[in-house]
């Protein structure tokens, strides 16, 4: 499933697999090895969901590597994960039980994919948690478990699987199930149903087993045909979030997922934040009997009157039931990128279809995985769960989360359109002093007209280095050398922004910490306008020229003024070394503070030899080859 989806996965009504548009979603997620795919594989097999000869492929698949037959293969389409032996993207399969449609999503263990079961379990009305009860609760059964809650399923079937190496004990099941039970406890989770099983030999999934005569429960098809539905959302009031407008002839089509509630021929709506009001004209379908009405879950498209134009993003509802609206918003946070999750930083919202820039305002407490406790930070750690505040531009629609059903759920999406976290919207933040009312807003020119007009792209160069290396003196000589030749370029000098912006900041760790931040910044907001610009800051930490490429994202060229500490010292004409070494200045970076030199920069200025000149060429010629200038 790719990763640019949106939070709520809509089928487009043109397509051609109508049939999976009123199917209930259901998630199977758990550790890795606990048999995720393997359960899939054998439950598609014994109710008869498989196509012709794929029973076969399996079967000449698993002889092939001496294996006896192997249904997670089924599933295993990329030659990735049959080498690797896990499951690296989300599965969606089409699945009927009787007369009822469901879509099997197969949602990634290993911690490196939790990114696509963000995306895998978006939309899913129930999970099944496959835990291996040989091995019991492990890491990723909690981190999926607080992903369950995050997402807001709640009806969760927990399927304890390989049963058959606990030889179908019934105490030694019992003691798996309190511990799995005390696990989702702690999350507020309840357990619809625990199915003792194992997925290689069919126990319990499509047919009672023989082996636990104990067991007196639903196995797993009844306890999936027991799912609630998407009947349960139909009562809610209309949610119908606009995927595409199509025109063909003399008509206008909206089309859409009916989220939640039911739309009929007359109905009045709302059209998003135009606020303008419409009646439902017609429902139409593709290869499907035509109704004067739709409910929750079918992909429909709809024309109006009058001839209204809502956008992409927009949501439709009635009138008398408008959604929440506001431009500060508390966030649950399953945060996915590797590095921390700082205040400052700005994403894209996807809530359904829409896309809106949001600003992290704060960040509110950290859950602690150990424990479960939540607590105060200064950032998410990677793969952390967190409630936080987003600040918008501009109000957003949204409707609370609530769980079994889509409401607020959204993602966040960085620069690159990856997604890096999972944000159910909790509600409307509180305002309280004029820094609560601060919202940050986005530039109307883009950065694409703003390349058009001046010629070239906007870079940010960050040269780093000892003191007396040489920065501010390239920096300023390559500055002259590219505004020669039609750059819009700027120079941001350490000393300079001491002077003013960061006067206020001494040479501690933390002090030079937010140095680097205000000017990450400020460098950020000038590139937004189109600017080269040249920071010339020691920033001895790598910790923080990494916050420096986050926050200013893809533009970003570190720049490695090289320089060793002999050849500094013998410049150094302000007797700082000096002062430094007879101990009357604290933490001098090369003397009494360490400098952290880049591993890999875009760029390496060999200093100690050479003249300024030539190195603020070399320096302009890697900026133009950059800009789109060379």
């Amino acid at each position: 499933m790719s990763e640019t989806l949106t939070a709520t996965t809509v089928i487009d009504p043109i397509d051609r697999d109508v049939a999976l548009e009123a199917a209930t979603p259901i998630v199977i997620v758990g550790h890795v090895d606990h048999g995720k795919s393997t359960l899939i594989g054998r439950l598609l097999y014994d109710t008869d969901n498989l196509e012709d000869g794929k029973v076969a492929q399996i079967i000449e698949s698993s002889k092939k590597r001496g294996l006896a037959i192997e249904w997670s293969f089924l599933l295993d389409s990329l030659q990735i994960e049959r080498d690797q032996g896990v499951t690296v993207d989300s599965t969606r399969l089409p699945f009927r039980l009787g007369d009822r449609q469901f879509v099997i999503v197969d949602a990634p263990g290993h911690r490196q994919f939790l990114r696509n079961m963000i995306t895998g379990a978006a939309d899913a009305d129930a999970a099944v948690l496959v835990v291996d009860a040989n091995e019991g609760a492990q890491e990723q059964t909690r981190r999926h478990a607080m992903l369950l809650r995050l997402i807001g399923i709640r009806h969760i079937i927990v399927l304890l699987n390989k049963v058959d190496l606990l030889d179908f004990d019934e105490q030694r099941v019992a003691a798996v199930r309190r511990s799995v039970t005390d696990l989702l406890g702690q999350l507020g989770l309840e357990p619809a149903l625990f199915v003792p099983a194992s997925a290689r030999d069919g126990d319990n999934i499509a047919s009672r087993s023989d082996r636990s005569p104990w067991y007196t429960g639903p196995i797993l098809t009844e306890a999936l045909a027991a799912v609630p539905g998407a009947d349960s959302r139909a009562g809610l009031p209309l949610r119908l979030p606009v995927q595409d407008v199509y025109r063909f002839d003399d008509k206008r089509y909206v089309a859409g997922r009916i989220e939640r509630g039911e739309i009929r021929v007359g109905d009045s709506l709302t059209i998003g934040a135009q606020g303008s009001v419409a009646r439902v004209a017609s429902i139409e379908r593709w290869q499907a009997p035509q109704r004067d009405f739709a409910l929750a879950g079918e992909s429909v498209a709809i024309t109006l009157e009058p001839d209204v134009i809502p956008d992409r993003g927009d949501m439709l509802f009635p009138p008398s039931a408008k959604p929440v609206k506001a431009a500060r918003i508390r966030a649950r946070l399953f945060w996915l990128r590797q590095e921390p999750l700082r205040v400052g930083e700005t994403f894209r919202l996807r809530l359904a279809t829409a896309e809106h820039q949001v600003t992290v305002a704060s960040i509110d407490s950290v859950v602690r995985l150990d424990d479960l406790t939540e607590q105060a930070a200064s950032e998410v750690p990677p793969e952390g769960f967190a409630e936080i505040t987003l600040a918008a531009a501009e109000a957003i629609q949204f409707d609370v989360f609530a769980p079994g059903t889509a409401d607020g759920r959204g993602v966040l999406v960085d620069r690159n359109q990856r997604i890096v976290g999972g944000a159910p919207l909790l509600g409307p933040a509180d305002v309280a002093g004029e820094h609560n009312a601060i919202h940050p807003s986005g530039g109307v020119v883009d950065a694409a007209e703003r390349r058009r007009v001046k010629g070239h792209s906007a870079r940010v160069v960050w040269l780093t280095g000892l003191s007396g290396a040489g920065k501010s003196t390239i920096a300023r000589q390559a500055e002259q050398l590219l505004f020669s030749q039609g750059v819009d370029v700027s120079v941001l000098d350490g000393d300079t922004l001491r002077m003013g912006l960061c006067s206020d900041l001494g040479f501690s760790e933390a002090d030079r910490h937010e140095n680097v931040r205000r000017a990450a910044e400020v460098a950020r907001i000038l590139a937004e306008t189109g600017q080269v610009v040249v920071v010339a800051l020691i920033s001895p930490l790598a910790a923080d020229r990494a916050l420096a490429r986050r926050i200013i994202g893809d533009s970003f060229d570190e720049v490695f003024v090289d320089t060793s500490l002999s050849v500094c010292e013998g410049r150094d004409s302000k007797g700082l070394y000096a002062a430094a070494r007879e101990g009357k200045i604290a933490n001098f970076t090369g003397v009494s503070a360490p400098y952290e030199a880049p591993e890999k920069p875009e760029l390496r200025i060999a200093a100690d030899a050479g003249s300024a000149e030539a190195h603020a060429r070399e320096l302009t010629e890697f900026v133009l080859g950059k800009t789109g200038r060379g």
